[in-house]
């Protein structure tokens, strides 16, 4: 089989290129590499022995995705393009409608059109919004807090809508918690261009000297220390989470599954692991709370263990020492 991964090249798609390459598939990774770069693919080949196909375009490139699919002759789409961080999306909420909404829809559009209807879409615990019990469970109910989380929650529902409208589909969504850490080689990571907005880079940075201190949003959230609480989940354990649920589309349905380690840790408790792993201080500081941010959340991921045969394997410190790794060994992340 040859799967087309959308944002391959990205955080999470290249993790989940290798572990597609390692299961034998043969992968085509589409990028546009406005957020990531061409390198990643040739670590994915150091980590493999295998280099992914290579196409650059915009998945809102309809005429162009299909030539993709047809030319390669690809049997299913992992999707992982888009914008990706909640707080910015406040500002610019338009860019990611088009990016994250549109984009989907012209990607699925593509698929219909080269009668590919096997899709695993990465969705995102942003789905859920201000917790009502904890932990989520998969019929929580859905109200996002963030105009990115609120894009992901419109690609689900067009998804369940196609779906209701053509049950020859095969879709998976995949809601991960909050993706952290890097492949133990320490040639895959969290390569961001330009200012970070995750913690675990921000945590590096400071570590490494790069920056001076962290800046943690809020200390007075209803939590043991104050410090929001998430379900911090090891970036390969979400990777084979992804390859699970493509495995489980062997006949037509639409489902969504949590992937997250059913515990969540204060920002303080990863500081302290952070710490341990990388045997250096962190200084921080604590600022005002952003919007859109909940003071807590983590997975029942009982479900992902049932249906899939999927746990999350990796410990916080596991996290904590493979992000310092790849962070030693590339300080300028892909530059």
């Amino acid at each position: 089989m040859t799967i087309l991964v959308t944002g391959g090249a990205g955080y999470i798609g290249s993790h989940a290129c290798v572990e597609l390459i390692n299961a034998g598939y043969d992968v085509v990774v589409v990028d546009n590499f406005d957020n990531s770069s061409p390198e990643v693919l040739h670590r994915i080949y150091e980590v493999t022995g295998r280099l992914p196909h290579r196409a650059v375009a915009d998945i809102r490139d309809r005429a162009l995705i299909e030539q993709i699919i047809e030319h390669h002759k690809c049997t299913a789409v992992m999707h992982f393009a888009g914008i990706n961080a909640s707080g910015p999306s406040f500002a610019n909420p338009l860019h990611y409608y088009d990016c994250n909404v549109l984009g989907t829809l012209r990607l699925l559009e593509a698929m219909k059109a080269t009668g590919v209807k096997t899709l695993v879409y990465s969705s995102s615990a942003a789905v859920y919004g201000t917790p009502e019990f904890l932990p989520y469970t998969e019929n929580h109910p859905l109200s996002p807090t963030s105009p990115y989380g609120r894009t992901k929650l419109f690609i689900e529902d067009m998804l369940r809508d196609l779906y209701a409208s053509d049950n020859s589909w095969k879709i998976a969504m995949p809601r991960y918690f909050n993706p952290v850490g890097a492949h133990e080689s320490g040639l895959l990571g969290e390569g961001p261009k330009g200012i970070p907005t995750n913690l675990m880079p921000m945590l590096a940075e400071v570590a490494s000297g790069k920056r001076e201190r962290l800046t943690i949003f809020g200390n007075d959230y209803p939590t043991p220390d104050g410090t929001c609480i998430r379900d911090y989940v090891h970036v390969t354990d979400i990777a084979l989470g992804h390859l699970k649920a493509l495995k489980k589309l062997n006949e037509p349905a639409c489902f969504a599954v949590n992937l997250g380690t059913g515990r969540g840790h204060s920002v303080l408790e990863v500081v302290a692991a952070f710490e341990q792993a990388s045997g250096q201080q962190i200084p921080y500081e604590f600022t005002e709370r952003r919007p859109g941010d909940v003071a807590e959340y983590y997975a029942d991921a009982s479900f992902a263990h049932r249906f899939l045969g999927w746990d999350a394997k990796k410990s916080l410190e596991d996290i904590c020492r493979d992000c310092w790794n790849w962070w030693q060994n590339n300080p300028q992340g892909y530059n």
